[in-house]
C-alpha cells in the first residue's frame, strides 16, 4: 500500500441457514489472508434475510466455526464496529434510505404486478415460444400512480451497452446489458434481495474488494449498475474457482463431510484443513504444506488460478497428517490442546505428564486427533480395553506362566528407562531360551490391549512399573482362564 491510501477492507457474509460449508470457509480464508497480508480489515457480517431458515443457533455455529478455524474478524455482530449493525435484518432502515434514493433518481420503481399477472405472462410466452426465457417486460416502469396495493421495488436496467470490470482472477469480464432485466431489489415485505443488500452493505461498510466464488459472477454486473446508480465507488472483484466433488459437480452433503463442525468432530486440526482448502484456487510453486503464518506472508491474487478443483479426501488426510506430525507446523502445546478433548470424551482423565511423554510416540501414528486419542486410550485406563482378536490369539493358557515370569522381572528391573528395559529383558528371555517374537506380543497385548503399539519398552516406561506389573499379572489370569 502506498502512503496515504486507505487500508483494504474485505468481508465474509454467510447466511445463518445451516452449517458453515467448507466452500464458504475457502472464501473466508482468501479474504482473511488478503486482509492480513495487506494490513487491511476483515469484516464478518450475517445475511439473515431468509427468515424461514435463518436461526440464532445457526449464527452461533458459524461464529464458533470461524473462531475454531482461527479466522478472526475486526468487525462483526459479536464485536461490533463503526459500520454496524452487522446483521441484515437490523439494517432494514438503511436499505430503505438507499431505495428511496434509487426511486427518486428513477433508477428503480415500484412494481404492482401480482404473481398471477406474471404467471399469465410466462404462460403466454411459453405458448408463443416454448424455448424462450421469460424476462419481466417492464409493465410498471412508467407508472406514475401510487395505488394502495402491495408492490416490489425493481431496478430500471439499461437495455443497451455493456458492463466491464477487471477481475483479479479472471481478468477482464464484459457483459452485454441486453441480457439483464428489471430485477426485484426489495420484496413486498420490505426485505431486500441479495443484490441490493450486498451492495448497500458493501458501500456503507467501505468494502474495497469483493472476493467470492465464481458462481456469483452472474450477480456482479447488476451490482455494478447499482453502485453506479447510487453514485458510489465500485469495489474491486475477485471470483474464485469452485470446489467440486469427484464427478465435477458442486460439493454437497451427499458427498460426505462438508461442514466445519464435522471436520472438527473428526479430529481434523484447523490449520491442516485451511492448508488443504487454500489449494483450491491458489498455489505457490510446488509447495504443498503451509502454516497459517506462512500463508499470510505468501498469499497474493496473482497466484490464484481459474480452474475448479475436485475435493479429495485422501489428499486432505495427507495434508492433515503432516500438520499433526511436524512440530514446526504444530507445537506440542497446540497438539495437546487439540487431542485432550477427544481423550476426555472417552470418559478418561488425562495425566498431563504422561500425555506429554507420549507425544513423541504418537504424533507420527495418529492421523487425526480422534485416532490419536484412540491409540493413547490404554495409557489413561486402569485396565486396557482388549481387542478381541488379539486377546484370543495371544492371551492363551500356554502364555500364562510366561506373563507371570515377565511380571516378576519388570517388578525387579533396576532401571525403568526404555533402553535399559530392552537390554535387561533381552537377556532375561535369552536365559530362559525364549524367542522375543514368542514373548513380545503377549506382553504388548497385556499392556495395551492391542497387537500393535509403539515400541514395547517405550510403552512400559510410559505406564510405569506398578501399572506394568499389575497388567501383566491380570493378563496372566485372563490367559489361564481362557482354557475354560
Amino acid at each position: 500500500m502506498t502512503e496515504g491510501t486507505s487500508r483494504p477492507r474485505v468481508r465474509f457474509a454467510p447466511s445463518p441457514t445451516g452449517y458453515l460449508h467448507i466452500g464458504g470457509v475457502r472464501t473466508a480464508l482468501f479474504n482473511w489472508l488478503y486482509a492480513k497480508k495487506s494490513g487491511g480489515a476483515f469484516i464478518l457480517r450475517i445475511e439473515d434475510t431468509d427468515q424461514e431458515r435463518s436461526t440464532p443457533e445457526n449464527e452461533r455455529i458459524i461464529l464458533d466455526s470461524m473462531r475454531w478455524l482461527g479466522l478472526d474478524w475486526a468487525e462483526g455482530p459479536d464485536v461490533g464496529g463503526p459500520h454496524g449493525p452487522y446483521r441484515q435484518m437490523e439494517r432494514l432502515g438503511i436499505y430503505q434510505e438507499f431505495v428511496e434514493k434509487l426511486i427518486k433518481s428513477k433508477a428503480a420503481y415500484r412494481c404492482y404486478c401480482t404473481k398471477e399477472d406474471l404467471d399469465a405472462q410466462r404462460e403466454a410466452l411459453k405458448k408463443q415460444d416454448p424455448k424462450a426465457q421469460f424476462r419481466y417486460p417492464g409493465t410498471c416502469r412508467d407508472r406514475t400512480d401510487h395505488p394502495d396495493l402491495p408492490f416490489v421495488i425493481r431496478f430500471r436496467a439499461p437495455s443497451s451497452g455493456v458492463v466491464t470490470y477487471r477481475d483479479k482472477v479472471f481478468g477482464e469480464v464484459t457483459t452485454p446489458l441486453n441480457t439483464l432485466q428489471d430485477a426485484v431489489l426489495v420484496r413486498k415485505d420490505g426485505i431486500p434481495l441479495y443484490n441490493l443488500g450486498a451492495v448497500v452493505d458493501d458501500i456503507t461498510m467501505g468494502i474495497t474488494l469483493v472476493a467470492r466464488g465464481r458462481d456469483h459472477m452472474i450477480n456482479t454486473p447488476p451490482q455494478i449498475l447499482l453502485y453506479e446508480a447510487l453514485g458510489a465507488k465500485v469495489p474491486e472483484f475477485a471470483h474464485l474457482p469452485m470446489m467440486l466433488n469427484q464427478k465435477g459437480e458442486k460439493l454437497s452433503k451427499r458427498d460426505g463431510a462438508v461442514s466445519v463442525t464435522e471436520y472438527r468432530d473428526m479430529g481434523i486440526p484447523p490449520a491442516g484443513l485451511l492448508n488443504y482448502l487454500v489449494r483450491f484456487g491458489w498455489s505457490y510453486g510446488d509447495q504443498e504444506i503451509f502454516s497459517l503464518p506462512d500463508l499470510t506472508q505468501k498469499f497474493d491474487w496473482e497466484r490464484c488460478g481459474k480452474g475448479d478443483g475436485k475435493f479429495d479426501t485422501k489428499k486432505l488426510a495427507a495434508v492433515v497428517f503432516e500438520h499433526l506430525k511436524q512440530k514446526d507446523l504444530m507445537s506440542d502445546e497446540a497438539y495437546i490442546t487439540g487431542v485432550r478433548p477427544f481423550i476426555e470424551a472417552r470418559g478418561l482423565r488425562v495425566d498431563d505428564d504422561k500425555l506429554v511423554r507420549a507425544l513423541p510416540l504418537y504424533r507420527e501414528r495418529g492421523q487425526t486427533w480422534v485416532e490419536a486419542a484412540d491409540l493413547m486410550d490404554y495409557l489413561f485406563r486402569d485396565t486396557p480395553v482388549f481387542d478381541e482378536k488379539a486377546s484370543k490369539k495371544f492371551l492363551v493358557p500356554a502364555k500364562a506362566p510366561i506373563l507371570e515370569d515377565v511380571a516378576g522381572w519388570f517388578a525387579a528391573a533396576p532401571d525403568f528407562t526404555p533402553a535399559k528395559l530392552e537390554e535387561g529383558f533381552t537377556a532375561f528371555i535369552a536365559e530362559r531360551s525364549l524367542e522375543m517374537k514368542d514373548v513380545a506380543q503377549p506382553v504388548r497385548v497385556a499392556l495395551t490391549g492391542r497387537s500393535a503399539s509403539p515400541g514395547l519398552f517405550d510403552v512400559a516406561a510410559l505406564l510405569g512399573r506398578d501399572a506394568v506389573v499389575e497388567r501383566l499379572k491380570r493378563a496372566a489370569k485372563t490367559a489361564e482362564a481362557s482354557a475354560t
